[in-house]
């Protein structure tokens, strides 16, 4: 989606987590204005009783629920996520995506005024364009490094570890890349589980070159992994981060 307002470029988590306090997480309400039929009110939830979520009773539960859960949102043909002259939607596809498997990846965040306001004890309200303002994935790409932890997620160092851990615990894998030019837009994809038939790209040594990923774009995949090869290091790209949630 396009960008529109930039981050300050992420700096050590280290360096970062010293710095910042937990808040409730910034989310507009679900409406039913906001379904897979419509463009509008893309930054609100979904109220769409027939989307399932995640189930998070046990590991298969959770796999086989997350890939029931990306044929219902049908990324490749649902107009939510499909491209228009001027955007595309790996943003909100992505949030999607994590809300109905019950994390939270934020699709509008807290203006620095309301976060001054919160960390100064107040109950401030998430209203749209006056305390929250849309969140892009490039900006999102800083905010993972700088606030991710608070709310569940891990910095993971390796492809092959990431791919494996959502097989494994059924969990949520994003892939978020950042442009070099600001006000351009990056990239969010979630990794997915892999099953008999939908396979990551692995070497030789079994080791994950392309993981098996769900994505809106200019392009919309339902499933795909060496169709766009290793996107996240192309070089209008300036960084790439790789984050794990249960």
């Amino acid at each position: 989606m396009k960008e529109v307002v930039e981050t300050r470029v992420a700096v050590s988590n280290a360096l970062e987590h010293t710095k910042v306090i937990a808040l409730k997480p910034a989310a507009l309400l679900p409406t039913t204005k906001s379904n897979l039929d419509s463009h509008d009110a893309k930054f609100h939830p979904m109220a769409d009783e027939t989307i399932p979520h995640r189930n998070l009773k046990s590991p298969e539960s959770k796999r086989r629920s997350l890939h029931k859960l990306i044929k219902k949102l049908d990324v490749k043909n649902s107009l939510r996520y499909q491209r228009t002259p001027d955007d595309t939607y790996c943003n909100v596809y992505s949030y999607d995506y994590c809300y109905f498997a019950k994390v939270y990846l934020p699709t509008v965040w807290w203006t620095d005024e309301a976060i001054k306001r919160l960390e100064n004890g107040e109950d401030v309200q998430p209203v749209f364009h006056k305390t929250v303002e849309p969140i892009y994935s490039s900006a999102i790409h800083d905010w993972f490094s700088k606030w991710g932890h608070l709310y569940g997620w891990r910095q993971i160092h390796n492809l092959t570890e990431i791919q494996n851990l959502v097989n494994d615990n059924g969990g949520i894998g994003i892939i978020c890349a950042k442009r070099k030019i600001v006000g351009l837009s990056g990239h969010i994809v979630p990794i997915v589980p892999e099953t008999e038939k939908k396979k990551a790209f692995r070497n030789e040594n079994n080791e994950v070159l392309y993981p098996l990923q769900s994505q809106a774009g200019k392009l919309n995949y339902n499933y795909f992994a060496r169709k766009r090869r290793d996107w996240w290091n192309h070089p209008r790209y300036s960084s790439f981060v790789l984050f794990y949630h249960d």
